[in-house]
């Protein structure tokens, strides 16, 4: 055996799994490619505020706009012809109270909203957010007990009534956000009681106290006047409380369950994915927005491709629904593509 031939076998070593072969072109990865995001799962946050008059821009979220009630309708044809199917509608309270009983004032802003928007485009799916932080003087999540803390049971009476007036506006699904124990249970049976059984719950099930809320509170006015969210919104730290959230809410009546912040919460999507049957939403917050911004203005990322990549992240973790500011881009960004 010559020198050559007895080196051969060593050379070529044991057979290398070739991954790379698919990734060789565009057409090949995009043939392959495990996760996309369509625009039919994609929940455009909408905030509605009191007046009519141009839309006003948020400032922190670039883009972002607080509709009148007139504006809201065109708002909503648009948002149909660009391919978007649903929106989450925000209400700015007109004025404020102790207890935030403007949120289930029938002639309040938000049922205002949804009735716009079913006017003007009937197929678009309304979810409307149910909380009182808008509307109560002090912007916590319910009113307050003798020791300055939110009654909870207090919080779910209200909650319940703010869903039958968003219900009977024609919303499709209300989404409570207060993170009260019980608030699924008490809002289910106070829509079946009013007739509203066909009205479901997208449940925030999982809304961790995040530093990543900021521009969502500068839009709607809720940020608390005094001390934080931190006794009744979830610790980040907890990923076996966030489950039993979750299990509360599915055995309550939840229909959909949603996480929150979406991109600090991958691993718990995944995990409620293997867990639930109940479809699963996720929200790619307005701090999550501002930074992507932000570092596509400074030149520290391509702006497309940092929004494909988070979403697709999120969809890849688990998530049915993403609520997100950036459904626009992704819609125009589609048409451009047909």
């Amino acid at each position: 055996m010559t020198a050559s031939e007895s080196a051969a076998p060593e050379r070529r070593g044991p057979r290398v799994r070739r991954l790379r072969r698919l990734r060789r072109s565009e057409a090949l990865r995009e043939l392959l490619a495990e996760t996309s995001v369509e625009l039919r799962r994609l929940v455009y946050p909408v905030f509605a505020r009191p007046g009519e008059g141009a839309p006003t821009p948020v400032g922190g979220m670039p883009g972002v706009e607080r509709h009148g009630v007139g504006s809201l309708g065109r708002l909503g044809r648009t948002l149909a012809s660009e391919g978007l199917r649903s929106v989450l509608v925000f209400g700015v309270a007109r004025r404020k109270s102790a207890d935030g009983r403007e949120a289930w004032d029938e002639s309040g802003v938000v049922p205002a909203a949804i009735r716009a928007v079913k006017r003007a485009s009937p197929s678009l799916v309304v979810i409307s957010d149910v909380c009182l932080c808008a509307y109560t003087t002090h912007g916590h999540c319910g009113p307050l007990d003798s020791k300055g803390l939110v009654d909870n049971d207090l919080a779910v009476e209200s909650l319940a009534r703010i869903s039958v007036a968003h219900a009977r506006a024609g919303a499709d699904l209300v989404a409570p956000s207060a993170m009260m124990d019980g608030q699924v249970a008490g809002i289910r049976r106070a829509l079946d009681a009013a007739g509203f059984g066909g009205t479901g719950i997208l449940a925030y099930s999982t809304k961790h106290a995040s530093s990543l809320y900021g521009p969502f509170r500068e839009a709607e006015g809720s940020a608390p006047s005094f001390g934080d969210r931190k006794s009744y919104q979830m610790d980040w730290r907890n990923g076996r409380e966030a489950m039993r959230e979750m299990e509360a809410d599915a055995r309550e009546g939840a229909d959909v369950l949603m996480v929150k912040p979406a991109i600090t919460s991958l691993d718990l999507l995944a995990r409620a994915r293997e867990r639930f049957d109940l479809p699963l939403a996720a929200y790619q917050v307005s701090g999550e927005y501002a930074m992507i911004k932000d570092a596509a203005r400074q030149g520290h990322a391509e702006e497309r491709a940092a929004v494909e990549e988070t979403l697709g992240a999120i969809r890849r973790a688990g998530a049915d629904l993403i609520v997100t500011y950036f459904a626009r881009d992704v819609a125009s960004w589609a048409a451009g593509e047909r």
